[in-house]
Formats: structure tokens, sequence, C-alpha cells
């Protein structure tokens, strides 16, 4: 799938390639379910009063949602009390995560204007924890926060602990993403009627299936995901972390429902947007349990 996702509030563009995923069979309940979700915890008499702590507490559990399904699968606990980020492939990854999801709400309006700017900005502040000296750091360095070129090789997270990486799909050419990106581009600043979750389900993908980064590229998905659910409007205060919910239904189901992405056909699109509905609908869980604990006065 060579076609990538825009973002809802731009004007729809006269032919929108993406508005015929919203009617594939099972993707109108997979977005009439998100929206009830959605709508219920926005509706939860604590968002009146203390959405903010709603939005940080999401904030963090993204974050280790995120770095889970990149291989740092950190008890939220370690993830919320650390405040060093800075040696090994999974401290390093938790960091980037955490800094991601503080970034992404500061870039909804260059995303409708530039994603691949945007893109770039992701990659430079989810890299912005890696240190060291020596030639592997300066090959990191020299990489950061610009697509890959050809022959650079593209890993989980820097390091020599690196996990493996969690998608195996043939990796494009360079070429191929540039054009890839510059289709995104396109797409995002002219708009698109589809609704939000297969817009965002797709930008994910999309970026899953270029990685095009030299690392993150996984993180840099899920953190693009979070713009187009906030800036589409779904989730402006951004309490409904997807990123916890890719990382409950567990990284085979993910891995699964990408290849589906991947295939092309109707079906497979289909299950990879249902899958990124039902990430959105236990991300809402969660924030819901949030709610209640904040509304007993246990958090």
């Amino acid at each position: 799938m060579s076609t990538t996702a825009p973002n809802a509030s731009s004007a729809p563009q006269e032919h929108d390639p993406l508005a015929a995923l919203g009617s594939l069979p099972g993707v109108p309940d997979a977005v009439d379910s998100v929206r009830e979700a959605v709508d219920r915890v926005y509706g939860h008499r604590v968002m009146r009063r203390r959405s903010n702590e709603v939005t940080s507490e999401a904030a963090l559990r993204a974050a280790r949602g995120s770095a889970a399904l990149s291989g740092a699968d950190w008890a939220l606990e370690e993830v919320r009390r650390r405040s060093d980020f800075g040696t090994g492939a999974d401290a390093l990854t938790v960091g980037a995560a955490l800094r991601l999801t503080a970034e992404a709400g500061q870039l909804l309006t260059i995303w409708r204007q530039s994603p691949v700017r945007v893109l770039a900005r992701l990659h430079l502040v989810a890299a912005g924890g890696v240190g060291g000296a020596g030639a592997a750091a300066e090959v990191v360095g020299e990489t950061v926060g610009r697509p890959r070129l050809a022959g650079e090789p593209v890993v989980e997270a820097p390091g020599p602990d690196s996990p493996a990486s969690l998608i195996e799909a043939p990796l494009p050419g360079s070429d191929e993403v540039a054009g890839r990106l510059d289709g995104l581009s396109a797409l995002v600043v002219a708009g698109s009627s589809a609704p939000a979750l297969v817009m965002s389900a797709v930008v994910h993908g999309e970026l899953l299936a270029l990685r095009p980064f030299g690392s993150y590229n996984g993180l840099v998905a899920r953190a693009a995901e979070r713009i187009v659910l906030i800036g589409s409007g779904l989730d402006p205060k951004s309490i409904c972390p997807s990123e916890v919910g890719h990382a409950e239904l567990g990284r085979a189901a993910y891995v699964a429902a990408f290849d589906g992405y991947l295939s092309g056909t109707p079906e497979g699109m289909a299950a990879w947007i249902a899958h990124c509905g039902r990430a959105v609908e236990l991300g809402v869980r969660e924030s819901t349990a949030v709610c209640e604990a904040l509304q007993r006065g246990a958090a």
C-alpha cells in the first residue's frame, strides 16, 4: 500500500484515495465503536476538572506501551520513576518514547503543512538521547532527522544490545522511501474525508512499511498515529493512548495485523484498521481507569 493518510482537518481533495477504505467490511463498525468509546471517556465527570492530569498520565502510559512494542518492556512504575535514559538500548528506547509523546501535541500545525518536516523532527527528538563516542556514534549522528540514504542500515534502536527488529518485511529502497514520503505529504496537505481511525491507521502502517529512518521507526510511526488522532479532533486532549492498546494486544498480533496492511488487499487493510481501532479502545479503557482512580482519590 503506497498511499498515506492525510489530516482530517484539511479540506478534502477532489479525488480522495482513502475514502473507500472507510467502507471496507468491518471498518464502519470499528469507526463507530471507537467514536462511542472516545465519547464516553470525554464525558467522564473527572474530565471536567482534571483533564490535564489524565492527559499527562495517558502520555506516560503511551510511552511505556510504544517502548514495549520496540522491545523495551518496562513496568509502568519503572518508567515513572526513572530519570536516566542515557545508556543501553532499552533505556534509550524508553527515553525516546517519552520525548515523542511529549512532543507530538506540539507539532499539529506543522503536520498540516509539512508532514515530512514533522517526521524528521520526531526522529530528531527520538534520537536526542543518543550519546557516546567513536565511529558508531558519529554514524548515528549523521543519520538523525533525515530519511535514510541508499545502503544505510536500519536498527530498532542504536547500540550493541539493540533488540531484533519487530518488522521483518523487505526494506524499501531509499528512492521508494523518498517518493512515498512525498506522497504522504501531498495527501496530508490535500486532506481527506476518511474517518480519523482510517487516516491514523494508514499513516501508522505506511511508516512501518517504509521505515524511513535509521532507527526508532516504530516509535515514530506510533507518534505520527497519535498526531493524526489528536489533530483530527477525535482525541483533541490526547487521552486515548492507542500505544497502550497496541502493547496490550501484543507484538505477535501487531505484526500479524501489519502483514494485512502490507498485503494491500481489502481484507488485509480492513483487518489492520480494525486492529488499530481496538488499540484505541483499549487506550480509552486505560484512561477511563485513570479517571476512576482520580475520582476515588487513589491517583
